[in-house]
């Protein structure tokens, strides 16, 4: 590696150490707003779906969705907005839904005795 590069990268190193330690403020920030990323197992714990059929649900891999409710990854783009509208108005969604794709519990679920208020 060349010098220059070199020592850039170290600077790099020290600048980034010296604001974890709060000796320097970082040149961005990042926050998440209001439209945040939705608590996925706790709603898909609401609909009393399994992981495989709450992915069914939405269309999405059971893979997909085990890495959204381990903080792995989060949900971006249309995926984000499609659990904002299944937190807030999980009629609708249930209402679009192919039936073979979701067949619910016997025992029916909170949302479900929610939507059908």
């Amino acid at each position: 590696m060349k010098d220059e590069l070199f020592n850039e990268l170290l600077e790099s190193v020290r600048e980034g150490g010296a604001i974890l330690r709060g000796e320097r403020a970082p040149a961005r920030t990042f926050t998440v707003g209001p439209g945040g990323v939705p608590n996925v197992a706790a709603m898909r714990d609401r609909y009393g779906l399994s992981q495989a059929k709450f992915a069914a649900l939405l269309g999405i891999s059971v893979g997909t969705l085990r890495n959204w409710e381990q903080g792995r990854r989060e949900p971006e783009g249309p995926a984000r907005v499609l659990l904002r509208v299944a937190e807030r108005h999980p009629e609708a969604v249930l209402d679009v839904a192919p039936r073979e794709s979701v067949a619910r519990r016997t025992r029916r679920s909170k949302v479900a005795r929610t939507a059908t208020r």
